[in-house]
Formats: structure tokens, C-alpha cells, sequence
């Protein structure tokens, strides 16, 4: 085993394995996703299986100009990623886009994203308010998942051990954009409102180079 080259934190402290997940809100979304709402809503019209048939194409290969947005802020939240972890050297991808429409009941199983190195969603639509269904307070209608990948890690953790909870939850909204290594789980909770949630999903697929190996010493 190789020893990392950058010292720990003072003290010795070092953070080894971590998962990193891009949570940001995207400045002049509104008028974007009031276009892209439109498009959407197009393409199921002509496509009712729009929302299953993910492969069917690549909705961030079109020409539209919200597209075009909304492609140039992946692209720049993807350099962002790079950038945090230290990856100063030349890399290129291509991105895959497909719409999500859920309606009242509708929901993701968890699952990952395989052959993508990176994976994440931008929401055009969500709805407002709490659904009025059943008395539990644990409802997370619409809202996403992500679980940790290392399996049990909290079965022996305490109090404020960062290691206690397995899952983390975000409430979506209008604007929010999100990014993930394609390997993590994540699960949908079912959208128990009348209103559809409209959301785009996305991979960043490397286009491979020999330079990305790391050396061998």
C-alpha cells in the first residue's frame, strides 16, 4: 500500500474514504425551468413512456436553449467536483440527460448509476406543501436518498458519531442541482401529491485516457 503524499490534519487527524455530494442551487433557474418544463412536457405527449425509457436518447444532446443552460451548469458543476478533490489534470466526458416525470404514486427503487463516473439530478418542478395522507410524521414525499457505501458502518456508532446515520434525505427543490459519484445508492420516495415532479437526470460518462491510471510505486 502506497502512503497519500498530503499530510493529515493538525493533530495527525485524517478523513480517509470519503463521499462527496454536490448540493447547489443554480442562479436564473426560473425562466430556464419554465422552458424546460415546456419541453418536457412535449416530449411525453409524444412519448408516454418518457420517464422508463431513459435510454431512448439523450435529452442534453439537443439544441434547445434551455438544454443549452442547463448543460454548460452541469458541465461547470462537474469541473467544480474536479477541482475540490485536487484533480488538476485534463479530463473529458460526455453527459447523458433523460426527464423524469412522477406522478401521484410514482417512485425510483434504489439503485446506481453503472458505467457513469459521476450521476445527478436537476429538478425543473416540485410540488408545494406536505401531502395530507396518513399520520405519520416520516413522510418524505418526492424527497431523494443516498445511503452510505460502506455497509454496517453504523451498527456500533454513538452519539454524535458522524458514522450514525446510514441514510441522508434532501428535499428537492426549483433550481437545485445535484451531483454524486454514480456508485452510490439512492431511492426516490414516492411522490404522494397530485402534482408530477419533474426533474432531469443525468450521468458523466469519462471519455477514457491512459493518463487517468495512477502510478504505481
Amino acid at each position: 500500500m502506497v502512503s497519500p503524499s498530503d499530510p493529515p490534519a493538525p493533530g495527525g487527524f485524517r478523513s480517509l474514504w470519503p463521499t462527496i455530494l454536490v448540493e447547489r442551487e443554480l442562479p436564473g433557474h426560473d425562466a430556464a425551468n419554465v422552458a424546460l418544463l415546456a419541453l418536457i412536457e412535449g416530449l411525453e405527449r409524444d412519448n408516454a413512456a418518457l420517464t422508463t425509457d431513459y435510454l431512448g436518447g439523450n435529452l442534453l444532446a439537443g439544441a434547445h436553449p434551455a438544454v443549452a443552460w442547463l448543460r454548460d451548469c452541469i458541465n461547470k458543476t462537474v469541473i467544480d467536483y474536479f477541482r475540490h478533490l485536487g484533480m488538476d489534470y485534463a479530463l473529458n466526458w460526455s453527459l447523458q440527460g433523460w426527464a423524469n416525470v412522477n406522478r401521484l404514486g410514482d417512485y425510483h427503487d434504489s439503485h446506481n448509476h453503472p458505467h457513469a463516473y459521476l450521476s445527478g439530478t436537476y429538478y425543473v418542478k416540485v410540488p408545494e406543501g406536505a401531502p395530507e395522507i396518513g399520520t405519520r410524521r416520516d413522510r418524505r414525499s418526492g424527497c431523494i436518498s443516498f445511503y452510505d457505501p460502506r455497509g454496517a458502518v453504523n451498527m456500533t456508532a454513538i452519539k454524535r458519531d458522524p458514522n450514525i446515520e446510514a441514510e441522508y434525505t434532501i428535499r428537492p427543490r426549483p433550481g437545485l442541482i445535484l451531483l454524486w459519484p454514480a456508485f452510490l445508492h439512492h431511492f426516490v420516495h414516492p411522490n404522494l401529491t397530485e402534482e408530477t415532479r419533474v426533474s432531469i437526470s443525468y450521468n458523466v460518462v469519462l471519455k477514457w485516457s491512459d493518463d487517468y491510471l495512477p502510478k504505481q510505486g
